[in-house]
């Protein structure tokens, strides 16, 4: 990353990401710190927060566990934050084949769609103090339907619209709102489809780059979507699929 990026580029500037311990999110931090942000990174349990911190790689300031459901947490966090310049959402969760179930349903929207806006909330006016962005994570799922998983595609699909919808309401308080939409990447949440030859291979070949996504790939568009060089983007959703979209 350092070697895209001026390796100062965030120096000063304070990042949180939510759902920042692993996978997408942990990437998205690692890229935020090499650059020189001072980064705060969530995770849904005390246990992987701790897992995060006592890693040889933490290179963030701390690990804080956060239920995005809880709307005081979100704010106490961001709060005790000495400022904030960049908000990364990257929390979700996903429940195959239980979705269907309507308290199931409405929990993975709760904290998919309504943690994302939970965070942006209470991050608004810091954000607005910093001139700052906020980067929230869709899907390629937000984009066609997906009978297992029911409640992830809608909370995606509602992730696109409420990023257009707070770049236009945050606009005026120089605050710029993206999202990135990335296509299959290997991370945990992944794995079961990852495992699966058939399924693995009908999404590679629908790639045109013939491949998974690593975690990193995602960040470089985060990190981009934040810099200066995105200073009048904003309300845009940017897939980074290898060209999945395309087919």
């Amino acid at each position: 990353m350092s070697g895209t990026f001026r390796g100062d580029l965030f120096a000063g500037k304070v990042t949180l990401v939510v759902g920042g311990t692993s996978g997408i999110g942990a990437a998205v931090a690692d890229a935020f710190a090499a650059l020189g942000a001072v980064v705060t990174v969530t995770g849904a349990t005390r246990h992987e927060t701790d897992a995060a911190r006592d890693g040889p790689d933490f290179k963030c300031r701390d690990a804080v566990a956060l239920d995005v459901r809880d709307e005081r947490a979100i704010v106490a966090l961001v709060g005790d934050l000495p400022r904030l310049d960049v908000l990364v959402n990257c929390a979700g969760v996903i429940r195959r084949d239980e979705e269907h179930d309507a308290a199931i349903f409405a929990d993975v929207v709760d904290v998919n769609l309504n943690g994302t806006m939970r965070c942006c909330a209470a991050a608004r006016s810091q954000l607005k103090a910093a001139r700052g962005a906020i980067v929230n994570t869709a899907s390629m799922l937000a984009f066609q339907g997906a009978p297992r998983v029911p409640a992830y595609s809608a909370s995606k699909g509602g992730i696109v619209q409420l990023t257009k919808s707070l770049a236009i309401a945050y606009a005026a308080d120089g605050v710029r709102v993206n999202a990135v939409a990335p296509g299959w990447v290997r991370t945990s949440l992944t794995k079961p489809l990852q495992d699966d030859p058939t399924r693995s291979g009908a999404i590679l070949a629908r790639t045109p780059l013939g491949r998974w996504a690593e975690p990193a790939d995602i960040a470089g568009a985060v990190v981009f979507l934040c810099s200066p060089a995105a200073c009048f983007i904003t309300g845009a959703v940017l897939p980074v699929d290898g060209g999945y979209l395309a087919m």
